[in-house]
């Protein structure tokens, strides 16, 4: 069986307690390697490295010119090994290979377009109100970046954290989720591949309550960027405040996907499908709650049944498949959990509702792609994230109706708007409480464009521009160009 040790300063390290732990393969349940489990004396190793990386050796005397090609080299080994890392991504995680392998191959992106950005942070000078004083600021590196990233995507949402925070100048420690480490530790060489100093980039592995929590509260940590559920994202926000670190948190949904009875339905169905069946729910941006106009609730409830039984379960890997398992037992068990929960609460079952006993499924946790219609707002099955293949079809009146019901909800990560109506698209936009609202889409993310929630759904945002400056500390500098010095018991 396969071991993957933890990669820290450049070495390959068994974890000091000398254990490992499983990791298992949705599709077969079965455990097909294991990984380092790290500790507290783990995380000390790990985090000395990365600081020492930080303030002393090659990565402190690098340009930002030079720190942005070695980011494009990284860029550059990703496309090259893409196959090889979704495969990864899919054997620990039982994502879909097409949407595995299509990630891997446009993460290089995040690389290149924060490698061209990191030589563009830029100070200004300031005319400032105060007679002979310059000032002018710098924006400087934080020092160790702690990435925690949740068991869906790995790869991309480490990527979300990495590039800026190298583009800034810090060095890296990545903490994968327990459950999907191994693409993190085959990830991680190609850093070095690339010419990055030891230290800079590293991996911790192990249990959240266990070197994760140690990496979060250790002294050294200036920063964590987690994404994860709304639970994990309190524990971190508390063992962070204590040393004052900047945290950025993106973590769960509800989002409603809203249907009005303008929409092109055909491209409605599919959004629909695509919000809560594609990655098996299995992402913080599921579309859960389908709001459908009542005029054409009965209709559009009819064709979007009708194209959920044509999804193909099975293996992961096979190109073909488009409904994959559920990631852990755990969450198998959950899912199922709240299928129940929705039943009981009298919401009506119109698809699907238990586990798959297709033998295209094998012996992998696999949910039928589920509906329940009848469903009001007020239900858990409608206010609680699931994680899984479950959507909730709640019916509105008009405009006004269909943005309380999709507000009347703890998050506000992202929602999905159906219309051929210009003017009702722009209102709905600015109306939803959501980080991202989708008119005619749905699932659509760039390097470039901001990424985040309102409420309960985190706190800061990824991706784009600006959103560097959460890896960086500003500086202003003050310097008198008078040769008498003014009072000095008087504030200047």
């Amino acid at each position: 069986m396969e071991r993957f040790p933890m990669y820290i300063a450049g070495e390959w390290r068994e974890a000091a307690s000398g254990e490992w732990f499983e990791t298992q393969n949705p599709y077969t349940g079965k455990t097909w390697a294991l990984v380092a489990r790290g500790g507290e004396k783990d995380a000390d190793i790990a985090v000395e490295a990365a600081h020492k990386a930080f303030t002393t050796g090659d990565w402190p005397k690098l340009n930002a010119s030079q720190r942005g090609a070695l980011l494009r080299k990284v860029g550059d080994l990703i496309a090259e090994r893409a196959e090889q890392l979704a495969e990864y991504e899919v054997r620990d995680n039982g994502k879909l290979i097409a949407e595995m392998a299509g990630q891997l191959r446009y993460i290089p992106q995040w690389y290149y377009y924060y490698g061209g950005l990191a030589d563009k942070i830029e100070g200004e000078v300031i005319p400032i109100d105060k007679p002979g004083v310059f000032n002018y600021t710098l924006h400087e590196p934080l020092g160790v970046v702690l990435a925690i990233t949740a068991w869906n995507s790995p790869l991309l949402l480490a990527t979300w954290k990495i590039a800026p925070a190298l583009a800034a100048g810090n060095t890296v420690i990545i903490k994968p989720s327990e459950f999907t480490s191994t693409s993190a530790l085959e990830f991680v060489k190609l850093f070095e591949e690339a010419g990055f100093p030891p230290g800079v980039v590293n991996v911790a592995t192990g249990f959240g309550g266990e070197i994760g929590q140690a990496l979060v509260e250790h002294p050294l940590v200036r920063k964590v960027a987690f994404t994860g559920s709304e639970a994990g994202g309190v524990k971190v926000n508390q063992a962070a405040a204590p040393g004052m670190k900047k945290v950025s948190l993106e973590l769960g949904g509800k989002s409603p996907n809203i249907v009005f009875d303008d929409a092109n339905l055909d491209n409605a169905v599919k959004g629909a499908v695509a919000g809560i069946f594609a990655a098996t729910g299995q992402t913080c941006i599921a579309g859960s709650r389908l709001l459908v106009q009542k005029s054409i609730h009965d209709q559009f409830v009819e064709r979007l049944v009708a194209f959920a039984k044509t999804a193909r379960m099975g293996n992961p890997m096979d190109m073909d498949t488009q409904v994959g398992p559920v990631t852990t037992p755990p969450q198998f068990e959950k899912v199922l959990s709240y299928i129940d929960v929705a039943r009981n609460e009298g919401a009506q079952l119109a698809l699907g509702g238990g586990p798959a006993t297709r033998p295209e499924c094998g012996d992998g946790w696999f949910v039928e792609p589920t509906i329940f219609t009848g469903v009001n707002n007020a239900m858990r099955i409608a206010q609680e994230e699931v994680f899984g293949p479950v959507l909730s079809v709640i019916p509105f009146e008009d405009e006004e109706e269909a943005i309380r019901i999709g507000n009347d909800v703890a998050y506000g990560l992202a929602a999905g708007v159906w219309t051929t109506s210009l003017n009702r698209a722009h209102i709905m936009a600015a109306k939803l409480q959501a980080g991202t609202v989708w008119v005619n889409t749905y699932r659509a993310v760039s390097y470039m464009s901001p990424f985040g929630g309102y409420k309960r759904s985190g706190m800061g945002r990824e991706n784009g521009q600006a959103m560097i400056k959460d890896y960086l500390q500003t500086k202003s500098v003050w310097i008198n160009t008078e040769t008498e010095f003014p009072n000095p018991f008087a504030m200047r």
